[in-house]
């Protein structure tokens, strides 16, 4: 006997094509697209942007293709309140925020699923590239689609209530599947960036919403190499962007090296300095197998992954690379991963 899912569909290809299968597979499929813009734009920007009306019509138009009922579910304020001002408020306090990833926490796998398992529904199904098996959460066969990042913060009881068709599958075959099934988005670009801000201009948006806020750059040694207009604009391991007056005495770039949001100061310097080996995170999420075999970590949704083993303590996870990081920045999310398969996430608060 099937299961009653409900697909949650983007308008775009990888959750047509995994509403498709489900369908395929006899279980009994309901539509979703979330609405998340209180405001949505008639045309995307090219590659940018989420939930503008032209994707609500690509999802419904799947959705007939595939022959399921369709509805849209109104999370605009939700994902205002959880994800967006989440944004603003992380870059404030000088950290940097991954909000695909809180998306996914408090929107799709807690809003949602919440709203569903309510509604009689079984599993909430969506088209993240990533294997689940079990309970179990792994990289996807595609290494360069891989979503599990993005997924690593799910507890166990929200990955037993969801399913992720694609894992299996890379990225060409999904679009091949898409134009044999008849689905019009088969050659539709993927979105990028951050869906909230359709032009790309993070600093722009966010200064729009936290106001100007002039403060020093300075160097290692505490001596002013240049002004900004506001702390939330940088990001660890930042390089372009800086506007520096004065260049070092060898010629070597600078980078961000740290951010003060109370004294609104930007420290810059080499990229050597940083490295940093050991990491300490908050609010760790242990939703895989017991750790074992060849430990790995990834600090950045397309970043290196590095060996590593680590330990806990006083409800913290302290993480030591087997090799340096660099541009480890408090707000994002280290997932700890046994091979392919993850064992568990947490919050990065220091770098050292």
């Amino acid at each position: 006997m099937g299961l009653r899912v409900l697909a949650a569909m983007s308008g775009g290809v990888d959750s047509a094509v995994a509403a498709a299968r489900i369908a395929e597979a006899g279980h009994d499929v309901t539509g979703v697209h979330l609405a998340l813009s209180a405001n949505p734009q008639s045309h995307r920007t090219g590659a940018r942007g989420c939930c503008t009306i032209e994707d609500s019509r690509d999802a419904r138009r799947a959705a007939d293709v595939i022959g399921i009922p369709f509805y849209i579910w109104d999370m605009a304020e939700r994902f205002q309140r959880d994800v967006v001002e989440d944004f603003v408020a992380e870059y404030a306090a000088g950290r940097t925020p991954n909000p695909c990833l809180r998306c996914n926490e408090k929107i799709k796998f807690e809003a949602v699923l919440d709203r569903a398992l309510a509604l009689g529904f079984d599993a909430v199904a969506t088209g993240h590239h990533a294997r689940l098996t079990d309970g179990v959460l792994s990289r996807s066969v595609d290494q360069g689609k891989d979503q599990s990042y993005v997924l690593g913060v799910l507890t166990r009881q929200q990955l037993s209530h969801a399913i992720f068709p694609l894992g299996d599958s890379t990225k060409a075959e999904v679009r091949e599947e898409a134009a044999r099934r008849g689905l019009t988005v088969a050659d539709k670009p993927d979105s990028h960036d951050i869906c909230f801000i359709a032009d790309g201009d993070t600093r722009g948006f966010l200064a729009k919403r936290l106001g100007q806020e002039p403060g020093s750059i300075v160097d290692q040694e505490g001596e002013v190499v240049g002004s900004h207009h506001g702390a939330y604009a940088f990001t660890i391991g930042q390089r372009k962007g800086l506007h520096i007056d004065r260049p070092t005495a060898d010629g070597r770039p600078r980078y961000v090296l740290s951010i003060e949001p109370v004294s609104n100061t930007v420290t810059v310097g080499p990229r050597e300095a940083l490295q940093v080996t050991e990491i300490t995170c908050v609010r760790p999420v242990w939703n895989g197998p017991e750790a074992t075999g060849e430990l790995s970590v990834q600090l950045r949704a397309h970043g290196e992954v590095y060996g590593c083993r680590f330990e806990t303590r006083d409800g913290e996870v302290v993480i030591t690379l087997d090799q340096p990081a660099t541009g480890v920045a408090a707000g994002q999310a280290a997932v700890l991963y046994s091979g392919d398969t993850v064992i568990g996430s947490a919050t990065i608060a220091t770098a050292a």
